[in-house]
């Protein structure tokens, strides 16, 4: 009598590319907490802590396409988070590199692997950024005008337009996510969290006259989870817990940490003429320049938005700032600093 083959039944893998950055790795602890079990990172390392968690590693680069293949096997969902974070227009190449070039190879692999479902990390700031205190939310025109003048942002607008394009039909659900400046504990490698550490370290010298928006990244991953069930086909979600001008928010941080905010305050036209200048200075003795035109020039916008898409759709419910802002000066000062170094 011949034996019958044992039918091994495969789970469909959960990919998350970029896992092991500062919101990533938040996801990836928020996903084990529920008991997910079938995880693959994708990244250039992958942490002992998230394989002994039992993540399956994947260890390459979206913008290779053997690698990406690899990634996208016997997979039913992608959270696509890798990117590269640069505020000079000078890394435009590798920037679009990764998020649309990147983003392209991701999308067609994912189709042919047959994943239905992506959730793609893009910015606020491909929706929300204006020369005056304009609240955005996702009904509003793309300001394309402004956010194509710093590479970064035109980078993932076009990242966006690529998912877009290339991540359609067939019952597949494609979800953008447009979240803030990312604050909170736990971003080991400073990639969203430098302003405050340039804050305590008493490095900006002073208070642009723009205003931003941040948000929690631990409440940031919660609403990337819940998008992967709750969000609509090609719809955008802002995710901000709170706007503010950077003297707000400097005051903030001077009443937590005792560190005093900037009393210097320059005119806008004065500040990017000033940064430019001190720049060009630099670039011609062979040194890099203290100053960055592109960041004091964003430093003199407004990214203000409302959240209440997210909320309303996703459940997304972000803490209080003040308690975000807490728990990022004692991240800082313990793993940076030093308790009490000022």
């Amino acid at each position: 009598m011949a034996k019958k083959k044992a039918l091994i039944k495969t789970e469909k893998k959960t990919l998350i590319t970029g896992g092991t950055g500062f919101l990533g790795a938040h996801i990836v602890r928020q996903l084990l907490d529920a008991g997910e079990k079938n995880l693959r990172v994708m990244a250039s390392r992958v942490p002992e802590w998230m394989t002994d968690a039992g993540v399956e590693p994947i260890e390459g680069s979206v913008t290779d396409r053997e690698d990406v293949a690899t990634a996208c096997k016997n997979v039913a969902a992608v959270f696509h988070l890798a990117g590269k974070v640069s505020r000079d227009n000078e890394d435009a190449l590798s920037m679009n590199n990764v998020h649309l070039q990147g983003t392209r190879l991701l999308c067609e692999a994912a189709v042919e692997a047959g994943a239905t479902t992506m959730v793609l990390a893009s910015s606020s700031g491909t929706i929300a950024v204006s020369e005056t205190e304009e609240v955005f939310d996702e009904t509003f025109p793309q300001p394309v005008d402004l956010l194509t003048r710093w590479a970064y942002y035109a980078s993932k607008y076009y990242q966006e337009r690529a998912a877009l394009e290339n991540f359609d039909g067939d019952g597949r659900r494609l979800v953008i996510m447009n979240p803030s400046l990312l604050l909170g504990p736990e971003d080991d490698r400073l990639s969203s969290t430098k302003p405050v550490l340039d804050f305590l370290a008493r490095k900006i010298p002073y208070t642009p006259g723009g205003g931003l928006s941040f948000v929690d990244a631990r409440d940031a991953a919660a609403a990337f989870i819940a998008a992967l069930e709750k969000g609509r086909h090609k719809e955008k979600y802002l995710l901000g817990a709170a706007n503010m001008t950077f003297a707000q928010f400097f005051g903030r941080l001077e009443r937590l940490s005792g560190v005093a905010a900037p009393a210097l305050k320059v005119p806008k036209k004065l500040a990017v003429a000033g940064s430019s200048l001190i720049s060009s200075v630099y670039r011609n003795w062979g040194k890099s320049s203290p100053v960055a035109p592109n960041e004091v020039e964003q430093a003199e916008h407004f990214w203000y938005f409302d959240s209440s898409k997210a909320e309303e759709e996703l459940g997304f419910a972000p803490r209080d700032p003040q308690q975000t802002l807490n728990d990022t000066i004692k991240y800082i000062r313990r793993n940076f600093l030093g308790e009490g170094v000022f």
